[in-house]
């Protein structure tokens, strides 16, 4: 029996579809031709109407099904991209419109029937006679997150997920510093018009784009915030409104707003797919690191991407490593699987490495904050100095360049007008006898003290070449504890996270951070009252005060991490899945 005796109203996909599969480049060669049938009602868990769209491959035989939940629609990019492109390498796609989105019925919610909604669609595919009961699950971003929700209790027949660039905890989304911590203004405000819009055409998504863009820098100068940003949507936005005005996770608002918990316990294999400059890294790779500690097989691929750019210019490569790890463990063809567990790409030498795991094998290695020399880092800690100061004005906020966002302007950037600033204090080493490799989790650690006692102080790395230009490595903020007012015994010890890196610093470069205030308006600004950003109308300035010893702490890398570059090492004749060792079980 073929697939398209399953339909009988089957027929090509649409014609945009077909029209953008053909200008993916470096794509596999097809296997099958590809049916479509459209608009398929599967009830929710409530019985809503979930519209649902079906592609598979033209040909007699059983293949795997994988599932692909959206609350972006079914269209654009998603159609050509997983529809037919997964169907042509011989699955079954099943991509559905999430309840209230995509003309589906129901209310939508970030989170609130994603788990309910996911279960209802595999009980929906147990009645197909199409369906093997060998199951798959794809997609970035929110669509992570739907697998994340299934994952929370796996239906018998999931035998495999891709989470690319993805969210697990719609918290940590809003609030990446965690509680307390400023919220991220820039990418909820961009998230929310994808969510509002994509799944409405092209043209709606670029007007509610445009209408954002008009409006941002009135956003980020308007108080309070919770009202600022209405014109930019032409009206309220709920989720918005409750992400603002509730910054504790322990509220019951954001009750299984975190289905990351389901990577501690999981045992579907999961292969993860970040980048260096994705506004999700940081989820992933604590995901990554879960998955490991509860010895499930998975695997990490991070690119020189940004979260966009991940499923642009970065799509042969992520889209070979998903199939690669849909074959193996749908197909049992394990020939497009690596021979180690984790791929980096090595920012400064351009080059791939693969890897056993993740963190490698680091020294750390302190370089402390010195004002001598215009702001200097050195291997031994400044005695008797006094600390080092800045006034940080929220009527002038220190303004975000590049880094973790959603928008366009993102990524490595020139700092140089940023450092120009008196407001952003930069602390440089000598240039580099040899290169130096960065591999795991950066920090700073600081000695703090304020003189309002509401402040965040905003840490980045940066790599200067010989030219003097400045280019973001990656970076980290932290809300401040009141204590650290004038008056409070001493000063704060505050360490400040950055986002993990892996990235080689050439001889004749230089190591230099940065330590600011803020980051605006990818971070709200903290108003220096101590009032919540939704509601905030007065703005304070602050002077906050570094004192030594203060330093720079960095992941040195092993010697496990040297020459081995995963884009030319040679591929053994047999490939293994990434099964964890007994050690790991």
């Amino acid at each position: 029996m073929t697939a398209t005796t399953h339909h009988p109203t089957a027929k090509q996909p649409p014609l945009s579809a077909r029209v953008l599969r053909r200008t993916l480049r470096g794509m596999p060669a097809r296997r099958h031709d590809v049916g479509f049938a459209s608009g398929l009602v599967v009830p929710a868990a409530d019985g809503s109407p979930l519209l649902t769209d079906h592609y598979f491959p033209r040909a007699a035989g059983d293949f795997p099904t994988l599932l692909v939940r959206s609350p972006y629609g079914r269209g654009i990019p998603w159609a050509p991209m997983f529809g037919i492109l997964f169907a042509e390498q011989g699955f079954h796609v099943v991509l559905q419109s999430s309840r209230g989105t995509g003309g589906s019925g129901g209310t939508d919610a970030l989170w609130q029937h994603e788990a309910a909604d996911g279960r209802a669609a595999v009980a929906w595919l147990r009645r197909q006679p199409w369906f093997t009961g060998v199951l798959g699950t794809l997609g970035p971003s929110a669509l992570g997150y739907t697998q994340w929700a299934l994952a929370t209790d796996p239906p018998p027949e999931l035998r495999a997920m891709v989470v690319q660039v993805g969210v697990h905890d719609w918290h940590g989304f809003f609030y990446p510093s965690g509680h307390p911590g400023p919220f991220a203004l820039e990418s909820s405000l961009v998230s929310a018009v994808g969510r509002l819009h994509y799944g409405r055409g092209v043209v709606a998504l670029a007007r509610a784009g445009l209408r954002l863009q008009r409006n941002l820098r009135g956003i980020a100068r308007k108080l309070p915030l919770g009202e600022a940003y209405v014109p930019g949507f032409g009206g309220r936005v709920p989720f918005l409104d409750e992400a603002m005005a509730r910054p504790d996770p322990e509220d019951a608002y954001w009750r299984g707003a975190d289905a990351g918990a389901a990577g501690a316990r999981a045992a579907v294999p999961t292969s993860l797919i970040t980048g260096w400059h994705d506004v999700c890294l940081d989820q992933t790779l604590q995901q990554y690191d879960r998955l490991r500690r509860a010895g499930c097989e998975t695997s990490l691929l991070v690119g020189p991407w940004t979260h966009n750019s991940a499923m642009e210019r970065g799509w042969p490569e992520v889209f070979a490593e998903t199939l690669g790890w849909l074959r193996a463990h749908l197909c049992d063809d394990a020939s497009g699987l690596r021979d180690t567990r984790v791929r980096v790409h090595v920012g400064g030498r351009q080059e791939w490495r693969d890897l056993s795991d993740w963190p490698p094998v680091a020294m750390e290695r302190r370089w402390y904050l010195d004002g001598g020399d215009g702001g200097a880092l050195t291997a031994k800690a400044p005695e008797g100095a006094p600390p080092l100061s800045f006034r940080y004005d929220p009527a002038d906020p220190t303004p975000s360049v590049g880094g973790l966002l959603l928008s366009r302007a993102v990524g490595p950037q020139d700092n140089a007008a940023l450092e120009s600033r008196a407001d952003v204090l930069t602390f440089t080493t000598p240039p580099l006898t040899e290169p130096l490799d960065v591999l795991g989790a950066v920090a700073v650690e600081l000695r703090v003290t304020t003189d309002t006692g509401h402040a965040d102080v905003f840490a980045r790395l940066c790599d200067v070449d010989e030219r003097g230009r400045s280019v973001n490595v990656c970076d980290g903020i932290r809300r401040l504890d009141p204590a650290t007012a004038d008056g409070a015994p001493g000063p704060a010890e505050v360490t400040v996270a950055m986002s993990p890196t892996a990235h080689s610093f050439a001889a004749g470069h230089r190591v230099r951070l940065q330590v600011s205030g803020g980051a605006h308006p990818r971070f709200a600004r903290n108003t220096g009252t101590g009032e919540p950003p939704s509601t905030a109308t007065r703005l304070v300035p602050v002077v906050i005060s570094l004192h030594h010893p203060s330093a720079l702490v960095l992941p040195e890398a092993g010697p496990e991490t040297e020459g081995v570059d995963g884009a030319e090492r040679a591929r053994s004749q047999t490939k293994k899945a990434f099964m964890p060792s007994t050690s790991d079980r």
